[in-house]
């Protein structure tokens, strides 16, 4: 089964996303599954590196590494807030609208959050 989530909330604030990198984790460590997530929007804060929470917070940025499928960020969204590749973590990429159409083409299941 090919599970896409897209991811548009922010990282703080509301657990929407927060919520979807612990499903995406979850489904992805099951027999079979293929996850891929799409960071939108705001949501492309979740993979900057470099984050420092208080202690005892969920780190969106560890959330992200810890997926186990494909996780990319929308390159236009990351650019108007101003990230570049430097400033994403590991395990996860710039990509375009483009890639998100054929992942939508191609998925069983699509999730948004």
């Amino acid at each position: 089964m090919n599970t896409l989530f897209i991811l548009n909330d922010g990282p703080y604030g509301t657990e929407r996303s927060y919520n979807g990198l612990r499903l995406a984790r979850a489904l992805g460590k099951l027999q079979g599954e293929t996850v891929r997530v799409f960071l939108m929007g705001d949501a492309v804060a979740c993979a900057k590196a470099g984050q420092k929470v208080p202690e005892g917070y969920y780190n969106a940025g560890d959330m992200v590494r810890m997926v186990g499928g494909e996780v990319v960020l929308c390159g236009t969204c990351m650019d108007a807030r101003g990230y570049t590749d430097e400033d994403v973590v590991p395990n996860a990429r710039r990509s375009t609208l483009k890639e998100l159409a054929e992942w939508t083409a191609t998925a069983d299941k699509v999730l948004v959050f």
